[in-house]
């Protein structure tokens, strides 16, 4: 690695179809999250450069081409971007492994998902018919309700899938004609700067896309509080979302909010009545928590296990935990890898410390690994953690940890199955582990989560809606509803044979 004096700095703010640096000079280090050691530097903007951005792509929509551009056009356009996502895989999948702390091949598998989702809005707009006719009960009416483009759209996207995330929110509003301006997170920000250069590669019109690299407090506050943004999407924590829709609130814009959750997986007895069913189930308990190390908003962190198999169940699980294989995430073998930060293993830390001090029983984790020759010692890791005996009064079991901790509730019943994976103030995923398939559809059915699995976890398809119920936010990504956020609907109603009505006398 060359030492940080050699790194030059790149100009990541790119407005109006030009990359430049801040407007104050001022720029960031990238740190690979492996050994805290910087591998890139990065403009770092504020509010003057968020200016810049939003009066760009305010411009290329009040008087560019794209809003007006043919449904079919676009959507040659997002598949031309599939391709070169496609042709860039694994520089782009190395990039996001060495951002992010992610294996190297969870990082390729983003990057499918990531051209999967600009194929799906191609397809998707390709194929509408060009509005919907109302009858309006008479041959002298011709009612046609349309859709047209937002308008300038500001995206926040967060720091643990940072070119999905960005894919969700980028690929619907270009599909649906708007410009935007997108804020990655500050410490992940490469693959949504590369990202751009595609689009542009594409023959996206200048304009039509920008970047502001920078922390949330300048740069994202400001996007969510500008008059001429029409519509603000973002996607991290409950605290950040809730700034987020206050500072949109006085210009009464559009906010989509993706807030994360404290996601259940409940596994029934009997889906573990053979071996092949007790296998599957454990190793699912360990993708839905241990996956990009529990850095996932999604993450089946609550392990809700029916009492008559825990003691078996957990047992195995951590096992299996113990055995995972830490370490960077570009090295071969190599299963999870480290936090995204110091910050983000420091507050994982004082939530097993918690749990602990509230009488959680430690199964496995709970520590910083030994270091190795694929785990440096100045890199950010912690070990899966397993907390047995937990229960909802624990801070651990109520907020969200984002890390490698995996917590043990047990129930007797359905009913209390159900209340005990209901009982959060999220609601964004969760999942059902049964051979029953009454009681599988039953239980998914009252479940108050956006998304339930049945005998699975973590999938899901670019044409289902994804989003939560309570405090995992407002408004849906994915699916027909998640191009239909970026999107305003026109009733246009035309009078073929007009004539006096004569309401006033005169």
């Amino acid at each position: 690695m060359a030492d940080s004096t050699e790194l030059q700095a790149r100009d990541t703010i790119h407005a109006g179809g030009t990359w430049r640096a801040a407007v104050s000079g001022a720029t960031r280090e990238i740190l690979d999250p492996a050994d805290a050691l910087p591998f890139a530097v990065v403009a770092e903007g504020d509010e003057k450069d968020t200016d810049l951005a939003v009066a760009a792509a305010r411009r290329a929509f009040d008087e560019g081409p794209w809003p007006h551009t043919p449904a079919a056009e676009r959507a040659a356009l997002l598949r031309r971007v599939a391709d070169l996502l496609v042709r860039d895989r694994e520089e782009l999948g190395l990039l996001e492994s060495r951002d992010a702390g992610k294996t190297l091949e969870e990082g390729r598998v983003d990057i499918d998902c990531v051209a999967d989702a600009f194929r799906y809005f191609a397809d998707l707009v390709a194929a509408e018919a060009p509005g919907r006719v109302v009858d309006a009960g008479s041959p002298d009416i011709h009612s046609v309700v349309v859709h047209e483009p937002v308008g300038v759209c500001a995206m926040i996207t967060p720091w643990n899938y940072p070119l999905l995330q960005a894919s969700w929110k980028i690929a619907p509003a270009l599909a649906a004609g708007n410009t935007f301006v997108v804020k990655p997170s500050e410490i992940t920000p490469l693959t949504t700067v590369a990202l751009v250069d595609l689009l542009i590669e594409a023959g996206l019109p200048a304009g039509v896309a920008n970047i502001v690299t920078g922390p949330g407090h300048t740069v994202g506050a400001r996007l969510a509080e500008h008059p001429d943004v029409d519509l603000v999407s973002f996607t991290g924590g409950l605290i950040s979302g809730t700034k987020v829709a206050q500072a949109a609130a006085p210009s009464v814009k559009k906010v989509a909010l993706e807030l994360g959750g404290k996601n259940p997986n409940v596994v029934f007895a009997d889906a573990c009545a053979t071996e092949e069913g007790f296998d599957t189930a454990v190793d699912q308990a360990l993708n839905a928590a241990f996956i990009h190390s529990g850095q996932v908003c999604s993450a089946g962190a609550r392990l809700i296990v029916e009492e008559s198999v825990r003691d078996r169940f957990v047992a195995e699980l951590a096992r299996r935990a113990e055995r995972i294989r830490l370490g960077r995430g570009t090295e071969e073998g190599v299963e999870c890898g480290p936090l995204v930060s110091e910050q983000q293993r420091a507050k994982v830390e004082a939530y097993v410390a918690s749990a602990l001090a509230e009488g959680a029983v430690l199964r496995s984790g709970g520590k910083r690994p030994e270091p190795s020759a694929e785990r440096p010692a100045t890199g950010y890791f912690y070990e899966p953690t397993v907390l047995d005996h937990c229960h909802r009064e624990m801070r651990v079991v109520r907020e969200e940890v984002f890390g490698p901790v995996l917590t043990v509730e047990t129930f007797r019943t359905e009913d209390e199955a159900v209340a005990l994976a209901n009982d959060t103030e999220y609601g964004l995923a969760g999942a059902v582990w049964t051979a029953d398939a009454g009681r599988a559809r039953r239980v998914a059915g009252r479940l108050r989560h956006g998304t339930v699995w049945i005998n699975d976890f973590h999938p899901y398809l670019p044409q289902a809606e994804w989003g939560g119920f309570g405090k995992s936010g407002v408004g849906r990504e994915l699916g027909p509803a998640g191009l239909a956020e970026y999107r305003e609907t026109k009733h246009v109603y035309q009078n073929l044979a007009p004539k006096p009505v004569r309401w006033f006398a005169g």
